[in-house]
């Protein structure tokens, strides 16, 4: 980050106001590489010099801080780890960030130890989050249980075993005192491909291979809950929450997956306020506990709350930025302070600050500093293949009073709509690209809820999903010859 003139490193930053114009002077290069700019839209407005390295164009072009290479053969992407060591070892890449210079510094959503060792080939660098193994570690739903136990952030009642078959899997169950209602998730992996709902054998039966032999497993007692996201950011001096937000969940419009996570809401009265307290309270603990783990820097925390005793439990923790983090760094909050991811960079800035974390989290938690906004993640939810010929573009569509769903304008900004008639669309399945189940088509931002107080889709949103997938042309494609790769998505981008 930058320095002095004199060459010292800068004074201590004591306030939200210093820790703005801190960024705002910044000569550090600073990149996020990734499939896309979406988890951190909208932070190269707060921080100088940062800088997006993109691998699908979600702009045209038109994105003046998104930098995406020229499409090089490569070998199938298995990841989004994949995406970006191939993005760090494209030449037009390397040839960006030494044409910009400095001491560049990387963030990713996802990377692994190849990742590490790329970026320390290119010299100067540095990744600015907790090592892979770390965050492997920690991203073990597994160990999330137990940080949480150490924490005193209990978990949904479970038991941690290695599943040998059904009756083996009702032994355990019986004495844990977990009944036959059941949900099974492995240590790794999203959730939408890796919770097995299980109430019978004819149910473990159609998942025993994903099941068996795969270690040690989460087996949840099944209850009638609400999902939440929670993101908040380690820092040395405490843990800095945001709000609590819904989920979306396995809604078929949005997402193929039963279990499937396809969005988010934030909404200061979208939960009790002896609930949001509660996980506000938990998340720092939990937090707490991490950076006693070595953990430190932004995360994510499931909450299941219990629709039939409002007790909140621990679903699972996400050590990185997420799909919900462009919600968090957009709220009414960040634009009043700071964006919370922005007080990730400054942890591992090595510049030094004093925060009273304390008072923060009191002004987050005021429902006036949280303004009403949904996200919806569009998949393809058709099970074929095509190739897509036509696809709308980013930017501001609005909705007629007929139900019709169209383009008005191009932007990249979120807060560019003006009302629920309009919505911010970010393509991420373009013409050309292959359609496949579960292939993600784009995000949809609109203000106010998506959902009914009943957790339903509202008619509005209905209209909204419609109106955009209407919005793709594609010609069909044999399977056969689409081949193994097109047909079975291997990841998401988010």
């Amino acid at each position: 980050m930058s320095k002095s003139k004199n060459g010292k490193p800068p004074k201590i930053l004591n306030n939200i106001s210093e820790i703005r114009r801190y960024f705002h002077r910044n000569e550090e290069p600073i990149y996020f590489v990734s499939a896309t700019n979406f988890n951190l839209l909208g932070i190269d407005e707060w921080c100088k010099n940062f800088k997006y390295i993109s691998y699908i164009d979600c702009y045209d072009g038109r994105h003046p801080n998104v930098f995406c290479p020229s499409v090089q053969p490569h070998a199938e992407f298995q990841s989004i780890e994949d995406i970006n060591n191939y993005l760090l070892q494209h030449k037009e890449v390397i040839d960006l960030i030494k044409r910009r210079g400095g001491n560049p510094n990387f963030v990713f959503l996802m990377f692994n130890e190849e990742t590490e060792r790329l970026v320390a080939e290119l010299g100067g660098s540095a990744i600015w989050f907790p090592s892979a193994e770390l965050r492997t570690r920690c991203d073990n739903k597994i160990e999330t249980v137990r940080i949480g136990d150490k924490a005193g952030v209990p978990s949904v009642p479970n038991t941690l075993a290695e599943v040998e078959s059904y009756h083996h899997l009702k032994k355990l169950c019986k004495k844990a005192k977990l009944g036959d209602d059941l949900v099974l998730q492995s240590a790794f992996g999203d959730s939408g491909h890796t919770t097995f709902f299980i109430k019978s054998e004819d149910d473990f039966r159609k998942h025993e291979h994903e099941i068996i032999g795969q270690g040690e497993i989460k087996i949840m007692k099944r209850i009638d809950c609400r999902g939440s996201a929670i993101e908040a950011c380690a820092t040395s001096e405490g843990t800095i929450v945001g709000p609590l937000m819904t989920e979306l969940v396995g809604f078929g419009d949005l997402t193929p997956y039963r279990g499937g996570w396809c969005g988010n809401e934030i909404m200061a009265t979208a939960f009790p306020r002896k609930t949001r307290d509660k996980a506000r309270d938990l998340t720092f603990k939990f937090g707490k506990q991490l950076l006693k783990e070595g953990y430190r820097g932004y995360f994510e925390l499931d909450f299941l709350v219990d629709q039939d005793t409002g007790d909140i439990w621990l679903g699972e923790l996400n050590p990185r930025i997420t799909g919900a983090s462009s919600m968090t760094n957009h709220a009414a909050f960040a634009h009043a302070d700071a964006p919370l991811f922005l007080f990730h960079l400054l942890e591992f800035s090595g510049q030094k600050f004093k925060l009273n974390v304390n008072e923060l989290n009191r002004r987050w938690a005021d429902p006036d500093m949280i303004d009403s906004w949904s996200q919806m993640v569009i998949k393809h939810t058709d099970d074929n293949v095509d190739i897509i010929t036509k696809a709308p573009e980013t930017g501001i569509y609005k909705m007629l009073e007929d139900g019709r769903v169209v383009f008005d304008r191009f932007d990249y900004h979120r807060r560019a709509v003006e009302s629920q008639s309009e919505a911010f669309f970010l393509r991420i399945s373009g013409a050309g690209d292959y359609r496949y189940e579960g292939a993600d088509l784009g995000i949809l931002v609109t203000r106010g809820r998506s959902m009914t107080k009943d957790f339903e889709l509202t008619d509005r949103s209905k209209r909204w999903i419609h109106g955009i997938k209407s919005s793709y042309e594609a010609k069909p494609l044999d399977v056969v010859n689409a081949g193994p790769s097109v047909a079975e998505p291997a990841f998401k981008i988010m």
